[in-house]
């Protein structure tokens, strides 16, 4: 049986992790970006799909082109993170699938996914999921997040996922994070106003 998390673990995954808005100086080698994709493909996803596709910008060009793209809050964020991951889904997602699900499925999960919209919202659901399980990742490698929407998805497709079919989601810098650049942290919704049961 599996046994519940240690609370310091806990606290490090959930409770006392923050949205960061500044970096600290220190670099992220490959290395570290090779084990965080390893545990990040674990994650559950739909007929085993991982649609997620991840871009980690990071060279002085890189990080300007993302950050052009940018809301213009978020432009110095991305100037100054270590790194920025773009968290994407590959429409094509299910050519993949011949590798990832076992034969007996694949052909009916093909079929179900040549439906456009039903791939779509299957790429981005499925997606999204894995960029959640980039974030929990990151910060049990002891790696600050500082995820963000305020980009222009369009430009960013035709900058980072030009002639593919892979459509951006959100984007995450990862890092060291700066302590001065957080704000005060905001209430969340208790259980009786978020929950019941049925």
């Amino acid at each position: 049986m599996t046994q519940p998390l240690q609370p310091a673990a806990l606290d490090q995954l959930f409770r006392n992790a923050r949205t960061y808005n500044g970096w600290l100086p220190a670099a992220i080698p490959d290395d570290t970006v090779r084990e965080l994709y390893d545990i990040v493909k674990w994650g559950a996803t739909s007929a085993n799909s991982n649609p997620a596709r991840f871009v980690w910008v990071r060279t002085p060009e890189g990080k300007a082109r993302l950050a052009s793209l940018a809301a213009e809050a978020n432009r110095p964020k991305i100037l100054a993170a270590p790194l920025t991951v773009i968290i994407g889904h590959d429409l094509n997602f299910s050519e993949a699938l011949p590798r990832l699900l076992p034969s007996t499925h694949v052909e009916k999960m093909q079929t179900l996914f040549s439906n456009a919209d039903i791939a779509e919202i299957t790429a981005m659901r499925n997606g999204s999921l894995q960029g959640a399980y980039l974030m929990l990742a990151a910060r049990a490698l002891g790696l600050d997040c500082g995820p963000m929407s305020g980009f222009d998805n369009g430009a960013v497709d035709s900058a980072f996922f030009s002639n593919t079919r892979i459509r951006s989601n959100f984007i995450c810098c990862l890092g060291h994070g700066d302590p001065a650049s957080l704000h005060p942290r905001l209430p969340r919704l208790s259980f009786e106003e978020a929950n019941h049961f049925a």
